[in-house]
Formats: C-alpha cells, structure tokens, sequence
C-alpha cells in the first residue's frame, strides 16, 4: 500500500526498539490515542521488543477515513508495510476489541495477547455501561462538551491515577470529542464476525476492581471463551491500568510477554 495514498493513508504511529526484535503492538482505548503508552514505551523497547504504536481514525494525529474501513485491516495495513508478519498485542479496552479481532481472524499473526480491560467485537452494553453512554449523550446533546470530558476522565481512571494522568486523558479525550463532529461521512464497516475460539495465542485477560461491571465480567468471561487463557483481577485498578499505576503495569507485561504459557 502506498503510504501517501489519500483513499487509505496509514495510520499515525511511532516504532522503537531494535529492527529485528520480536514485534510488540499497543492499541489505545477509544478514550485516549497512542499517547496512553507513554509509560510503558521506553521500557518495552528497551526490554527488547520492536514496539509499535498506533493511532486509530480520528484519535490523536491519524485522519479520518474517506472511504469505507475498518480498524483490524487499518492496524494490519500498517503491520504490512512495516513488513511485521506476526507480533505480540497488548489492547486496552477498544484496543483490546480490535486485537480479539485480528487475533481470531488472522491468528497466524499474533503470538501473545495482553488485554487490559478489554471490548469484545459484538459487545451489547449492560445496564451499567449503558448509564454511562446514556450520560454522555445527554452531555454531548446539551453542548456541554467539558462536561462529558469530566464524566469519561471520573469514569475511567481509577484511584490510583493522579492529577497529570487525568490531565494526559482529559486532554487526548477533548480531542476525540473535538475532532468527531468535523469528520464527513461514517466510512466505519461493520466489524467483521469472530470465533473466540479461533484465537490461538496465549492470552492474558487483565480486569480492574474499579471498572464498570460489564468490563469486569468480559474480562472474567474471556477465560472461558478463550483456549488457555487466563484472567487476573487488579484490585487497584479502572478501567486504565496502564495509565493509573504505569510501573505495575509494565512489570505484568513484560512477565507476560516473556513467558506468555505462565
């Protein structure tokens, strides 16, 4: 694919680490961009792993579609022309959404999966979730755009955050919710089918104590519907452990990413 193709430009990105080590790829919540992986990027790469990073449509530096799309061939798109045949993912939440999907429908390519507080394709939201958007919306609807950002930065950090977190969120959120409106046309695709029981790569279903519940019960839920995976409850955390207790965070993935069988 051509990078500069204006019908599929690539998606905004970042790569570090050594060219020829094991491929590693971070995808953001639908709240944030690839900034969220701030904390743990330098230590990944220099734990060895060629880390990629990348922002979806309309987050953070990436434009937004002219044409139909969708985000597990935009990630893999951009695997290919970084000539990334197989990685390890790591997903948060909608990140963790799009990584199910290539995983289970492509799993030749993916050799581990971390899953912080993760989407599924095909998710209906429950009532506490729905309480959530519901808000939002009236938020949105009433133009009070500072307050749904409040609202997404009190609902999805937990305690452990601190100020320059939420600061980090609030502002990568503002931008979302900016850039939203001036987007023409909804060139989204549906997603496309999965089997869970497809997914091959061994998988690490990380929930929070203080997420909302529907992410709490897909994170129990994965271990079951995944072959071999495992579920590890964080008792301090959100819905963004990789933004509330950064340190923590880094030291279980790289446990996992090294030894990804337990």
């Amino acid at each position: 694919m051509n990078p500069m193709d204006p019908v599929n430009p690539l998606l905004a990105h970042d790569v570090a680490g050594p060219a020829d080590g094991p491929a590693l790829v971070l995808l953001h919540s639908s709240v944030c961009d690839r900034r969220m992986w701030e904390p743990q990027w330098g230590p990944l790469a220099g734990a060895g792993f060629r880390v990629v990073r990348a922002d979806f449509r309309t987050c953070g530096d990436s434009p937004p579609a002219v044409a139909p799309y969708r985000d597990v061939d935009d990630v893999l798109d951009l695997l290919d022309s970084l000539g990334i045949e197989r990685a390890a993912f790591a997903g948060s939440s909608y990140g963790g959404r799009v990584a199910l999907g290539i995983a289970s429908l492509h799993p030749e390519r993916v050799s581990a999966l971390a899953l912080l507080c993760s989407a599924v394709p095909g998710q209906q939201r429950g009532p506490a979730l729905r309480k959530v958007a519901d808000a939002e919306d009236a938020l949105l609807e009433a133009g009070d755009v500072a307050g749904a950002v409040e609202l997404m930065v009190d609902t999805w950090l937990g305690p452990s955050a601190d100020e320059e977190t939420r600061a980090l969120v609030r502002t990568m959120q503002r931008r979302i919710f900016d850039v939203a409106p001036t987007v023409e046309g909804a060139h989204e695709l549906p997603e496309h089918e999965i089997d869970l029981g497809a997914v091959a790569a061994p998988t690490l279903a990380i929930g929070g104590a203080h997420d909302v519940e529907d992410f709490r019960d897909i994170a129990a839920d994965l271990a079951h519907r995944i072959p071999g995976a495992r579920h590890l409850e964080l008792a301090w955390a959100g819905h963004l452990p990789s933004l509330e207790r950064p340190q923590d965070t880094t030291a279980l993935l790289l446990d996992f990413l090294h030894h990804p069988n337990g």
